[in-house]
């Protein structure tokens, strides 16, 4: 392999909706070597057992400061998966399974559907604003960002008017090559020092929200998380919580709304709405940077040596298009009996632990907008959307849509 061979990634994209050719040819082979932003060599999966099998095994891990890991950002840092953090460091092995021990119960199935009522009237609270406002709008400002923010605020416990902070926040420090060095270190100040004034507010005064319950659950004598531990958690949740919730709602909008049929077809027939949205879960077209891992042992990936010191990217949406997973993989289909084995969540000891409330938003706003916006069309051609590029979590830029 020459230098020439080796594609530069994430790979260019011309059409927002439609997936990059390079994703299928990737599958046909364990590892295909690709260069991040930052110029670094790293090994990309795209098949789903491949994919599913990597993400799976415990001893590796998401963490890229180890000497010799590949840099995922122009930053001097290397990029947030570069970053070294002292009470992530410790959150592997058995660390991680203690920590994921403590604050699951937190994020049952139980706990996370008691919050779809509430999710459902900020939904109509935000649409009545948007049918007041009239047609065109930009949904992604309008709707699709401000929901996904209140939920976590609320979930949380954190003031709903502070919401454009995380958003600024969230966007500089998943940077790729957007942001300076110098932004990227002022944003994780501002956000840890705000996450650690909000810990410090929920210890002294708890109240009924998610994160009153971990500093809780870190005095009990059953177990305990860290003050950095928790401030990191608050500070993961408002990222992951917001950031990717809101390009999910803005992508499964405008997969439905590209082939208008597959929306109608909704409309005709509410129950569709958990299969369509498992569907676009799987069908995502944009899958940014994927999920690193850093191998620090010689293995094998479907069947192919991968030395020590390499790092791995699983694209978990060029894994979820996998035919000899989900046959006719390109086709939307909101029956699909398996759609919902995608790695949209990611797949193993470090899947989602917030996918049941994704999925809770998921699920309302694709109701609501059936029942209440069945004329719900796109303003402007599939062919003029335009990803936003330069950070880790890629979703639309925008998305205007009129009925």
């Amino acid at each position: 392999m020459t230098v020439n061979d080796v594609r530069d990634y994430p790979f260019d994209q011309p059409k927002a909706l439609e997936a990059p050719p390079e994703w299928a040819a990737a599958r046909g082979c364990p590892v295909t070597h690709v260069r991040t932003p930052s110029g670094d060599v790293v090994g990309l999966v795209a098949g789903y057992d491949e994919a599913r099998t990597l993400l799976s095994d415990p001893r590796f891990n998401r963490r890229l400061d180890r000497e010799g890991a590949a840099r995922t950002a122009t930053t001097e840092d290397g990029g947030m998966y570069n970053r070294e953090n002292k009470a992530m460091s410790e959150l592997m092995g058995e660390g991680h399974r203690r920590y994921r021990r403590l604050i699951s119960p937190a994020f049952t199935v139980k706990k996370m559907e008691a919050w779809r009522p509430r999710v459902q009237r900020m939904a109509d609270d935000l649409l009545d604003a948007v049918l007041a406002k009239g047609a065109p709008v930009e949904l992604r400002s309008e709707f699709a960002l401000p929901l996904p923010v209140g939920v976590i605020c609320a979930l949380l416990g954190a003031p709903a008017e502070d919401e454009d902070k995380f958003s600024h926040w969230s966007e500089v420090m998943m940077t790729t090559t957007k942001y300076t060095q110098e932004e990227v270190d002022e944003a994780r100040t501002e956000f840890v020092t705000y996450a650690a004034a909000l810990v410090a507010e929920k210890r002294a005064n708890p109240g009924e929200d998610l994160l009153s319950e971990l500093t809780q659950i870190s005095d009990s004598e059953d177990g305990r998380l860290s003050g950095e531990e928790l401030i990191q958690t608050a500070v993961g949740v408002l990222i992951a919580g917001h950031e990717t919730t809101s390009n999910a709602i803005i992508k499964m909008t405008a997969l439905l709304l590209a082939d208008r049929a597959l929306y109608e077809a909704v409309v005709e027939d509410p129950s569709l709405v958990p299969g369509a949205v498992e569907e676009s879960l799987r069908l995502d077209p944009v899958g940014g940077l994927g999920i690193p891992r850093f191998i620090y042992e010689d293995i094998e990936v479907g069947g192919e040596r991968v030395p020590a010191g390499t790092t791995l990217f699983v694209n978990l949406s060029a894994a979820d298009r996998d035919e000899r997973k989900f046959p006719e993989p390109e086709r939307f289909d909101a029956t699909r009996p398996n759609a919902q084995q995608h790695l949209a969540f990611s797949a193993g000891p470090r899947f989602c632990i917030g996918q049941t409330l994704a999925r809770v938003e998921l699920q309302v706003v694709l109701d609501t907008f059936v029942r209440r916006l069945p004329g719900l069309r796109l303003r402007d051609t599939p062919d003029d959307l335009r990803i936003r590029t330069g950070v880790v979590a890629t979703g639309l830029e925008e998305l205007w849509v009129t009925w």
